[in-house]
């Protein structure tokens, strides 16, 4: 008798479901435990660690990623219930190796100090300036609610995200290229 991989050989094994997630532009299929969340198969199945474990009771935003373009708390979300949906992590917020507006102004302006919170908080306010492209500063701020961070004060991740509106919108200059210091003789 041949016993299915999606069966438990062991009480204290888990049951696994075979998945068909696409992240970042790319399918993976794979096998994982019943009872992961999205969270927890992006990290440890996927590799791709730039979703955080914040409070995991769906609190603090740090787990936010992107589902059809819509902000989704990973940490609440099974696996079985996005697939065949595009899920977009922090890792693919970039695009051809270079930076996401969202993510250069924020590096330009200090916006992320200790960093825990900056995917989900880069993620939600992606979401916002594809629906709304030239959202007010309190509009900025009532979606990005969801999103704590214990060090920034806030104001900076505000005015990155204005900053990265007006420059997708072409109001604002785009990001001067990196300086590279003069090598000495």
């Amino acid at each position: 008798m041949t016993v299915p991989d999606s069966v438990p050989l062991h009480p204290r094994e888990s049951a696994k479901v075979p998945l068909r997630l696409t992240v970042n532009g790319e399918t993976h299929e794979l096998l994982a435990p019943v009872h992961k969340t999205l969270l927890e198969v992006l990290r440890e199945e996927l590799g791709l660690t730039g979703t955080k474990h914040g409070c995991e009771l769906g609190e603090c935003g740090a787990c936010t990623v992107l589902v059809d373009g819509e902000p989704v708390l990973a940490c609440l979300v099974l696996p079985v219930e996005v697939e065949g949906r595009p899920i977009l992590t922090v890792e693919g917020l970039a695009e051809g190796g270079r930076l996401h507006p969202l993510q250069q102004a924020f590096a330009e302006l200090g916006a992320a100090q200790c960093g825990y919170c900056t995917p989900g908080i880069l993620l939600t306010a992606r979401a916002l300036l594809a629906r709304e492209p030239a959202p007010s500063r309190q509009r900025i701020r009532e979606a990005l609610a969801g999103n704590l961070c214990r060090c920034t004060g806030y104001t900076k991740i505000l005015d990155a995200v204005e900053l990265a509106a007006m420059r997708m919108a072409g109001r604002a200059p785009a990001a001067a290229p990196p300086r590279v210091a003069p090598a000495h003789a």
